[in-house]
């Protein structure tokens, strides 16, 4: 799916616009549905967790298959609208995506002297699960899940064919809109303190490089790492 393309600098078709809108959309009124209407937060423990279930993997992997479906649909004969290339210079591509990480772990760390009525961390789910090595397995796949597949299919979506679909509104125009995009779809409130920015930082990252993949590499890293935190503080 390799593509050599110029970034498109008016929109290819307001069609797909709508189309890509109306997706974020979608994902985003279901994920503040089920975060309202849950009783509780996602602090279960041990074998309950959802990490340990590979009933969530395989609904994640559903949902995240039916996700990319759409947005290759969208992006229907111009896939170089995700974006989905090799960055112009690895290099640069490096240096940005550490600026990145060094960026968003010091705004976390910020973040974390301020009194919110839940943490970010917590209301993402991240918190402390006893380890169990029984189901191991389980958390092998659900770690494929967070910190393959997720990443994949939000960068194609998120900085790939969102910031291509938007750049005709100007470059920071287009990386803040796909930063916020990205922070509401996933249904959370005090977690967008950090959502938004992260994916600022990615957007802005995938506008340096002209790729989307250093960002999924970055993407990935978080993922994994805060799910690795989960076990093991």
């Amino acid at each position: 799916m390799e593509v050599e393309a110029t970034e498109p600098q008016s929109v290819p078709n307001r069609g797909r616009l709508v189309a890509w809108t109306v997706l974020i959309g979608l994902i985003a009124a279901v994920n503040y549905a089920g975060r309202f209407s849950s009783s509780g937060s996602s602090t279960t423990r041990g074998a309950d967790h959802e990490l340990y279930s590979f009933s969530n993997f395989a609904g994640g992997t559903i949902v995240y298959a039916f996700w990319l479906g759409i947005a290759l649909a969208i992006c229907f004969d111009r896939f170089d609208l995700l974006a989905f290339r090799r960055p112009r210079s690895w290099s640069r591509a490096l240096a940005s995506a550490l600026t990145v990480i060094v960026a968003i772990f010091a705004w976390e760390y910020v973040i974390s002297f301020i009194p919110l009525p839940e943490s970010p961390g917590k209301e993402q789910g991240i918190t402390n699960v006893s380890w169990e090595p029984k189901h191991a397995a389980a958390f092998a796949a659900n770690f494929v899940l967070f910190a393959g597949i997720a990443p994949f299919v939000e960068e194609l979506t998120f900085r790939g064919a969102g910031q291509s679909l938007l750049r005709f509104l100007g470059r920071w125009p287009s990386i803040v809109l796909v930063g916020v995009a990205f922070g509401l779809a996933h249904g959370l409130v005090e977690a967008l303190l950090v959502l938004v920015p992260f994916g600022i930082g990615l957007a802005w990252l995938r506008d340096r490089t002209e790729s989307a993949v250093p960002g999924m590499f970055v993407h990935a890293l978080f993922n994994g790492a805060a799910l690795a935190f989960i076990v093991v503080r």
